[in-house]
């Protein structure tokens, strides 16, 4: 359990111990969930993102926005957009950013057929919506060289969380804050 994202030893104790407590059936009932999702889950042929068809939802979907795709590192972070209802578009998930120390490349990332996509497709805007860590910022960098000579590429803002008190941020989100203000509708 513990080698579960965001599990610590204490939680893991505890799930390990509710599981133990639960009946087998119910036990066996979660173990042939999690054994079906992993065979019947894969990812998208278009954007990568993860899919129990060959093409997910959102890229079948006729209504979504196909003059925007928004480039994220990780499924989790589409799953994030599309809880806010607030953007229309496409995505393509990168499955990882570059970071040297971990053996990642850009040959490792959906970066050539993000390039194709964009080739192809001819979209009006590629939204970068990467978070900002060094690898991050890394990989922003290197995707807005790659695309910039075909279409418009922008980023998300940056800055304070809804609720967030300005004395309590670090200099770098103040900074990005400024950086990303806009004038009152």
């Amino acid at each position: 359990m513990q080698r579960l994202p965001g599990v610590g030893p204490k939680s893991a104790q505890r799930l390990a111990l509710h599981i133990l407590k639960r009946p087998e059936a119910e036990v066996e009932a979660l173990a042939q969930a999690l054994v079906d999702a992993k065979k019947q889950i894969g990812l998208c042929s278009v954007c990568f993102h993860l899919s129990a068809e060959p093409v997910c939802e959102i890229c079948r979907n006729p209504n979504r926005d196909n003059q925007t795709i928004c480039v994220v590192a990780d499924s989790r972070d589409v799953i994030a957009l599309e809880k806010t209802r607030e953007y229309k578009g496409k995505y393509h998930v990168l499955g990882g950013v570059i970071s040297p120390m971990d053996g990642i490349g850009p040959e490792q990332l959906n970066l050539q057929p993000l390039v194709r996509r964009v080739g192809q497709q001819k979209p009006q805007e590629v939204i970068l919506a990467i978070s900002p860590s060094i690898e991050g910022e890394t990989t922003t960098l290197y995707i807005g060289q790659l695309l910039k000579p075909f279409t418009k590429v922008t980023r998300i803002a940056f800055g304070l969380p809804v609720g967030g008190d300005l004395e309590y941020a670090d200099e770098v989100t103040l900074a990005r804050a400024l950086e990303g203000r806009r004038e009152l509708d």
